[in-house]
């Protein structure tokens, strides 16, 4: 990795982790669905004339359009949308510490069902990461944490390591700013579906709100998904992926700052588990490389 790299991608891990705080601020006064649904829809549109302007189109082949599709639902509508649900009842540091299990979820599924090689040293990181998963698990149980909360931030981390696994290299080259707006349009389409389905629509206008969406739709919703294709694209997933060890501690570190979320020693010992394995994990798969 060269000195832009790892700029791109220390970017990307601060914002991605930011998310988690704002979408606890947003939950807070309006709607989560809904919220997340119109987000996904400004968000996109944004996206899409800004590839418009650069000159990119919508004349994506067969497997773009799949992947846009499949990506939209898994990560903007499942995964995002049961985040946003869960973060009413769930602490945002919980659920930016469960999503950053997602690396460990990838290779997990990899071996057990692709059948995919995993070096020593990356099964010591699979098992370990989860081990401090549990950590953590236990001591919110203890807290009293909504259960079905988590449940919901688990589902969403599975379903967005199933994408990234079955999709691993089918956005890069050409047309990216538009696939990245069209995937959050189909993401806002599911959401409209599942909200009218499940939910009363109701606002309270705070300066917080405002400030908050407006955050969360430049970006974690735009900015955030460019610097990751681009850093994807220039060094490749694997080592892109290397970023996410650092999704724990910073998601916990801007809760605490921002929302001023308590954490103990468990937590604290959960989260430095968890980024070790993550770290074994993608080491051993670059020393494959």
């Amino acid at each position: 990795m060269d000195i832009r790299a790892i700029a791109m991608g220390l970017t990307f891990a601060v914002i991605w982790s930011s998310a988690f705080s704002s979408a606890r601020l947003i939950v807070a006064d309006a709607s989560p669905l809904a919220a997340l649904s119109l987000r996904f829809f400004i968000s996109g549109f944004i996206a899409i004339g800004i590839a418009r302007l650069m000159g990119q189109h919508w004349n994506l082949s067969a497997q773009q359009w799949r992947a846009t599709i499949v990506f939209g639902l898994c990560q903007n509508t499942i995964y995002l949308g049961a985040n946003f649900y869960a973060m009413q009842t769930v602490q945002a540091s919980l659920a930016s510490i469960i999503a950053s299990s997602m690396p460990l979820l990838v290779a997990l599924a990899g071996w057990v069902f692709l059948k995919q090689r995993l070096a020593p040293m990356g099964v010591i990181g699979l098992f370990g990461g989860l081990v401090g998963v549990l950590i953590i698990m236990v001591s919110r149980v203890d807290a009293g944490v909504d259960l079905f909360g988590v449940v919901l931030c688990g589902l969403g981390a599975a379903s967005l390591a199933a994408a990234t696994l079955t999709l691993r290299n089918a956005f890069q080259g050409e047309n990216m700013m538009m696939i990245i707006g069209l995937q959050m349009i189909v993401g806002a389409l599911g959401l409209t579906a599942i909200s009218a389905a499940l939910e009363t629509v109701t606002v309270t206008v705070t300066p917080s709100l405002i400030l908050a969406f407006a955050y969360t739709t430049i970006f974690p919703g735009l900015i955030a998904m460019w610097i990751w294709f681009a850093l994807v694209a220039r060094i490749g997933t694997t080592r892109a992926a290397t970023f996410h060890f650092l999704n724990p501690f910073f998601g916990v570190a801007i809760a605490a700052a921002l929302l001023g979320e308590q954490l103990g020693w468990r937590d604290l010992l959960g989260v430095a588990v968890i980024t070790a394995g993550i770290v074994a994990v993608q080491l051993s798969k670059q020393t494959e490389t």
